[in-house]
């Protein structure tokens, strides 16, 4: 896969992704008593996920270029 079709991959599929993750939550709100019950606690777990999921990928990214660098890679 060259760098292109990656950069195309990531153009369309991250605002797919997102529009799927809305989808997710708009049907967890609408079939779940429980979460129209908590709405601030369902709030957080649907704000905090990404937000967890993303940063540890951008440091375990970093901590793998870090030791590329050191290794001399």
């Amino acid at each position: 896969m060259d760098k292109d079709t990656k950069f195309a991959l990531l153009v369309v599929g991250v605002p797919l992704l997102g529009v799927g993750y809305c989808a997710f939550i708009l049907a967890v709100m609408l079939l779940s008593p429980d979460a129209r019950s908590h709405p601030i606690i369902t709030a957080t777990i649907f704000v905090l996920a990404p937000s967890i999921i993303s940063g540890s990928i951008w440091l375990w990214s970093s901590f793998q270029a870090k030791n590329k660098a050191r290794l001399g890679l």
